[in-house]
């Protein structure tokens, strides 16, 4: 799991975090800085889950649902 709260660039961007979380085993590189909207479905096809943090969001509930979320789907793999 990785916040991109710092890594996004763009001032009129619509996100003040994006948290990505990797359910595959492998590793998988993707670009930052984050530059437009576009960036979120071209990582998004490189398998990773990608979730938006809004203004009026709660940041860290959301990153504690998709760790939780990381977890359990972990535990279900072993």
């Amino acid at each position: 799991m990785m916040s991109l709260g710092g890594y996004i660039v763009e001032f009129d961007f619509p996100y003040r975090d994006i948290i990505i979380v990797n359910k595959t085993s492998e590793d998988i590189k993707f670009e930052i800085p984050v530059f437009e909207e576009s960036w979120i479905d071209e990582t998004r096809e490189l398998g990773l889950e990608v979730i938006p943090v809004r203004d009026e969001d709660n940041y860290l509930n959301m990153y504690r649902k998709a760790h939780a979320d990381l977890e359990a789907f972990k535990a279900k793999l072993d």
